[in-house]
Parts: C-alpha cells; sequence; structure tokens
C-alpha cells in the first residue's frame, strides 16, 4: 500500500520556509535533511520508496527537504553548515518531539553527529548511513582532490540544466553504479527536480569543507554505523573513521557497491534486520496475515528464501526440483503480493524466518 504523508512547513530564524513531512506510527524517528531530496517525488521512487516504506513501518518517520532544494524555499541568500545546523533544529522543534531516534544519510551524517553531540538528551539512538565527518577537501587529499572537487560542482553548474542528461548520469553513476534502467532514470530526474544547477553546486561546494571529526567523541547515545565496501561517493574508510571514534558505535560493512542501498541488492535485507534490531523493533510481532494463506511446503520454500538461499539450494534443501521450486515461489509471491525476491525476504524476516541462516 503506498505511503500517505503530511507535509507541513516552519521558518527558520532567517525567514526560510522549511517542508517537512512525516509517515508511518510509532516511536519517533527523525531521518536529518540530505543532498537531492523532494518529498512527494521521493516517496514512490524505486530509488528511496523501499527504505520510506520499511522505515514508516515500524516508526513515525519525520523527514525534510533542505533549503535550497524540493518543497522547501528554493531561492535563498545564504547556505553553510551552521544554517543546516538550525534548520534541523527548526523542523524538530516545530514537531514538538522532544525525544526521539535518528538517522542520517551520506551528507546527513555530519548534520546529525552535530546535532547528537549538542543535544545529548533529545537522541536516543543514531544510525548513520554512507556518510562521512570530513568533506571531501578535509581528508587529505591534496591539491588533486581540491581540483576534482571543483570540477564536479562545475559539471553541475554546466550540465545539470540541460536535457542532455549526461552531465547528470556521471553522478548517478558514482551513486548507483549497479541500478536498474529504471532507477538511473529516476535519479537523473531527481537531479533536475529537487534542485537548481546552482544550489546543486552551492551545496556540493559546502559539503566538501564539512569537518566535525573534533564531535565524534561527544556522541555519547548507541551508534549504527553502516557503509557499504565499494561506495564510490564516499569512501569506505570514512565510514570506519566514524564508527572508530564514537564510543558506542557499532559498524556494519555492506557488501555492495551502492551509495544509497538499493531494493534489489542481496544486502538490503541484513540492512533491515540490523536497523530494525538497533531500534528494537525486530522482536516477535503479529504474524502477518498473508503468511497464514502459505501452505506448510510453501512457508517451507520462504524460510529457504529468507535465509538468501537461490533456488538451487532451495531445490537441494527441499529434494524438489527447481521447477516445483519455482511454481512455489510463483504462489508464494502472489499469496504475499509482493513483486520480487527482496520485497519477499524483508516480509518473511519481519515475521521472524530465516534466523537460522
Amino acid at each position: 500500500m503506498p505511503l500517505t504523508q503530511k507535509i507541513r512547513f516552519c521558518t527558520a530564524p532567517d525567514g526560510v520556509r522549511l517542508a517537512f513531512a512525516t509517515t508511518g506510527k510509532g516511536p519517533p524517528l527523525v531521518k536529518v535533511g540530505n543532498w537531492l531530496s523532494h518529498l512527494e517525488f521521493d516517496l514512490t521512487s524505486p530509488v528511496w520508496g523501499h527504505l520510506l516504506q520499511t522505515l514508516s513501518s515500524d516508526h513515525t518517520l519525520v523527514r525534510y527537504d533542505q533549503r535550497g532544494t524540493g518543497l522547501s524555499d528554493r531561492q535563498i541568500e545564504q547556505m553553510s553548515f551552521d544554517l543546516w545546523s538550525r534548520d534541523l533544529e527548526t523542523v524538530i522543534e516545530a514537531t514538538g518531539l522532544e525525544r526521539f531516534s535518528m538517522i542520517a544519510i551520506s551528507q546527513g551524517v555530519s548534520l546529525a553527529i552535530a546535532y547528537a553531540a549538542r543535544n545529548p538528551e533529545r537522541v536516543s539512538h543514531l544510525i548513520l548511513h554512507g556518510g562521512y565527518a570530513r568533506g571531501r577537501r578535509r581528508r587529505g587529499g591534496g591539491p588533486a582532490m581540491d581540483e576534482e572537487a571543483e570540477m564536479q560542482a562545475k559539471l553541475m553548474e554546466i550540465g545539470w540544466g540541460r536535457s542532455d542528461t549526461a552531465f547528470r548520469q556521471f553522478f548517478t553513476s558514482q551513486f548507483l553504479p549497479g541500478g536498474t534502467a529504471e532507477q538511473h532514470q529516476w535519479f537523473n530526474e531527481l537531479e533536475q527536480v529537487s534542485t537548481s544547477p546552482q544550489n546543486a553546486a552551492r551545496m556540493l561546494r559546502v559539503f566538501d569543507e564539512i569537518d566535525v571529526s573534533t564531535l565524534l567523541g561527544e556522541v555519547h547515545c548507541p551508534t549504527l554505523v553502516l557503509h557499504a565496501t565499494g561506495d564510490l561517493r564516499v569512501p569506505f574508510d570514512e565510514g570506519r573513521f566514524l564508527a572508530g571514534r564514537i564510543a558506542q558505535a557499532r559498524f556494519v560493512p555492506l557488501d555492495c557497491a551502492h551509495h544509497l542501498v538499493l531494493e534489489q541488492d542481496k544486502v538490503w535485507p541484513r540492512w533491515v534486520e540490523e536497523v530494525r534490531e538497533f531500534l528494537g523493533t525486530a522482536g516477535p510481532a503479529a504474524e502477518d496475515p498473508a503468511l497464514s494463506r502459505l501452505t506448510p511446503r510453501e512457508r517451507e520454500v520462504l524460510e529457504f528464501i529468507a535465509q538468501g538461499c537461490d533456488n538451487a539450494q532451495v531445490a537441494t534443501g527441499l529434494q524438489l526440483s527447481e521447477k516445483t521450486v519455482r511454481n512455489h515461489i510463483t504462489s508464494i509471491f502472489a499469496k504475499l503480493e509482493v513483486e520480487n525476491r527482496p520485497q519477499a525476504i524483508v516480509l518473511a524476516r519481519n515475521a521472524g524466518l530465516g534466523r537460522a541462516g
């Protein structure tokens, strides 16, 4: 079922109007704003939709568009890390939340670190995915790295406003190198829909100068750090850097090349399981009614699927032919009302299946 959201607006101290939305029910979870977002466009996207659906299934998810992007004010005079930090505070105050969990992705991780360090009484749990404490120009790469950073900003200014997607595809290929054609097309469109070429370049230049490494020792809440080993946008070592300097951090390497974990990725079910276990929502829950429609044999097949087995392994484990396994899987997908294997795995693991794998 598609998510429904409630969109509201609040005003930052300098008068910039910020759009924020809530979805789902349950304990509050604040998603820190990150580059390239659009509250409405993201909701059913092939890149963000599965993540938003998962987070909203257990929590009241609060997310917002940063100044200059999405449904927030686009024509803005100032843009800085301090202003983004105040925007996050403004959104949180507008929600009336006192204590909550927080999730941040990519550049949003640095903002979450700063907020959690300065507001320890507000943040109960912190999830950091694909992020960094040090921007591109703060990692010791020297003149060559500085030149690369400026080149990327220039590519945005020159090419993001064109109908030709070649310039935008450069960034899409870094974010989602193994994405489908549909996902690449959507992300190319997001780059154009979410903000102007000028704002995108302004943001990137600020991102490159971020350094909150001195605040890492001041983050004292339980923290989960997830990072793809083959991330082309933010080096894997930046995730290790974060986890090694936050006292209560647990590090989860993900065998993946995507900056944003996609629904078809083999690591996506693990991502869901790690996050839910960390937030305390992975315990026994009411079984999905759809599971009651499965035959005993179909449930056995689903158990193997939930453990990450392919069709050949299922066939061997249950002493069936692969054709019979395929027929069972077709029936299972229809009864569970899912379209693919990753969706079936998430549903099964939410119901407690696959734990033996």
